[in-house]
């Protein structure tokens, strides 16, 4: 069971993990815990905004709107890499989600698929609202997915959770996409790596410099598709193999005759006859021709596939 943090706490926590925080005037008492129970707590939660613009995004997630009353979430993540603080305790941003989850999250371990709505999250979970819209192609600045490392490694560190108490609110609620959308200099929103960095985060010293980003992979350059004269000897090889198969797989007509049956005919004055006997002959002759000549196409492929 754990208890939330107080509002300075969390300010402490944020600003010792090195996060450059804002405060909304009126963020401390901000909440909506006449509506509802705020704790205990168990993990935080990414969100996107669905906005764009940073000051109009914060108003909006201090405010709310007509169909969800603010706040409604506790920080939100500006294209600066400001964590803007918009309340300090119970927040409209996690809805109803899956109890199975919530357990998951408590006993860190691996999260289920969200199939169910049967549990409130704005008890259980800090929320962060980063400023995108969320359309898969409004981009992330490298500066809010830093901050939102942070902000999510902060609270896990003063609560004394891994990284496996960061949720995404896709992972959440059944329905939902967020966080998404690609990130400046490369790759797309993934709650698979994002705690990934929250755990790198936890395991340095709060407050250290950001890890350096490694070099690009520079894919390798394509290039033209040569053959060695090897290789072509042995395709021209092929070719001609081809074209003799093709010369000893014709049948002609019956213009093969057997000389001792011919003479036969002539001394008798009778037509030649058709020479079955040595029709097999020429096809079985061809035939050890061809099989001699696949044999060859066969050993001249292996090579060329070698090579």
């Amino acid at each position: 069971m754990a208890a939330p943090l107080s509002a300075d706490r969390q300010l402490t926590a944020l600003r010792e993990e090195g996060a450059k925080v804002s405060e909304r005037s009126g963020w401390r008492t901000n909440n909506r815990n006449h509506k509802g129970p705020w704790g205990p707590v168990h993990g935080v939660m990414i969100h996107h905004t669905v906005s764009s613009g940073d000051d109009s995004s914060v108003a909006l997630c201090y405010n709310g709107h007509s169909a969800l009353p603010g706040p409604l979430c506790h920080g939100v993540g500006r294209n600066d890499g400001t964590i803007a603080l918009v309340s300090s305790a119970r927040a409209n941003h996690a809805g109803s989600g899956d109890g199975d989850v919530l357990r998951a999250v408590i006993n860190e371990t691996a999260l289920p698929t969200p199939n169910a709505a049967n549990t409130d999250g704005n008890r259980h979970f800090y929320g962060l609202e980063i400023v995108n819209l969320g359309d898969n192609r409004d981009t992330y600045t490298r500066a809010q997915y830093r901050a939102a490392v942070l902000w999510a490694a902060a609270l896990c560190r003063a609560h004394g959770w891994s990284e496996r108490s960061v949720v995404g609110h896709l992972e959440w609620q059944p329905g939902k996409i967020d966080p998404r959308g690609p990130i400046e200099g490369g790759g797309s929103f993934s709650m698979t790596q994002f705690r990934a960095d929250v755990r790198d985060q936890l395991a340095r010293q709060p407050g250290s410099p950001a890890p350096s980003k490694p070099a690009p992979i520079t894919p390798p350059k394509e290039t033209e598709d040569t053959m060695t004269s090897a290789q072509e000897a042995l395709l021209k090889k092929i070719a001609g193999d081809v074209e003799t198969l093709k010369a000893a797989a014709k049948v002609d007509g019956w213009g093969y005759r057997n000389a001792a049956l011919v003479a036969e005919a002539k001394a008798t004055g009778a037509p030649p006859p058709p020479d079955m006997h040595g029709r097999i002959e020429e096809l079985q002759a061809n035939n050890t021709k061809i099989l001699a000549i696949l044999d060859e196409l066969t050993a001249a492929v292996a090579a060329l596939k070698k090579s």
